[in-house]
């Protein structure tokens, strides 16, 4: 079997695993409509009047990078439960290589997060519309580079700690100061006036990355204080899914050499 149809097994395995997930799919979407209708709308109120409305714009664009960050995420907790049922083990077993088995399961996550996510972008675009149809086309595939970027990192985080309440204790830790130490809330302006350090930190951060890339799609890139182009963010992006793709293969490699999980 092509290495190309055996990724794809993996992929398609992945998906099916996810529609089980109908839950999930319900929390999320009620967490996106609280977010919007309680602490945007809120927020938005709190600052100067004439920028409410551009404030909620900002904001909901910004909701959506972090429902796509958590989402992808959860890739990694779908490897603990695995392990606890043996199903890992089964994984390992087939004539399927570490290597296609991480990238499989790295686009898997990162379709996933779209299949998730897709219809809040659908509800965010409906509200604050796009403006030009290849801006937002290319602003896409920076986030689906991003989701499988997100997925990576999750299964390396995943094989190197083997522990699912390590895990979970440090991708709580992580996603606290990788969202926040971001532009998904706030604007990079207000960043820097609130703290320079806070402010260089959020300008390596992958999540702003994805969060400038959206409102440039959407046309709303007037919030952003850098080139028309955000170059910078989308090489960011890329550099991103590389790294995480290409730490993610070598730890399946080497992290289960002899096939086990502990």
């Amino acid at each position: 079997m092509r290495p190309m149809r055996k990724i794809l097994l993996v992929v398609e395995r992945d998906l099916r695993r996810f529609i089980q997930y109908k839950f999930l799919v319900i929390l999320r979407t009620i967490w996106f409509g609280a977010q919007v209708a309680f602490f945007g709308l809120i927020a938005s109120r709190m600052v100067v009047p004439e920028l409410a409305d551009i404030y909620f714009e900002f904001y909901i664009a910004g909701v959506v990078i972090m429902m796509l960050y958590s989402s992808s995420v959860f890739i990694g907790y779908d490897i603990f439960e695995e392990a606890e049922h043996g199903v890992f083990e089964y994984l390992l077993s087939l004539p399927v290589s570490r290597r296609e088995l991480v990238l499989g399961r790295s686009i898997g996550g990162g379709i996933r997060s779209f299949i998730l996510v897709g219809p809040i972008i659908a509800i965010t675009l409906a509200i604050i519309g796009w403006a030009n149809l290849p801006n937002l086309l290319l602003a896409f595939t920076a986030l689906f580079l991003f989701a499988f970027g997100v997925s990576g990192m999750s299964i390396t985080i995943a094989v190197t700690l083997k522990s699912g309440d390590h895990f979970d204790i440090f991708m709580g830790v992580l996603s606290a100061f990788i969202v926040r130490l971001s532009t998904t809330m706030y604007p990079q302006a207000f960043v820097q006036d609130a703290s320079q350090a806070y402010a260089i930190l959020s300008q390596f951060n992958p999540v702003t990355y994805a969060s400038d890339l959206f409102r440039w799609g959407t046309g709303i890139e007037r919030y952003l204080t850098m080139s028309p182009m955000p170059l910078a963010a989308l090489i960011g992006i890329v550099i991103f899914f590389f790294l995480f793709t290409l730490v993610g293969v070598t730890f399946y490699e080497k992290r289960l050499e002899g096939g086990g999980w502990q």
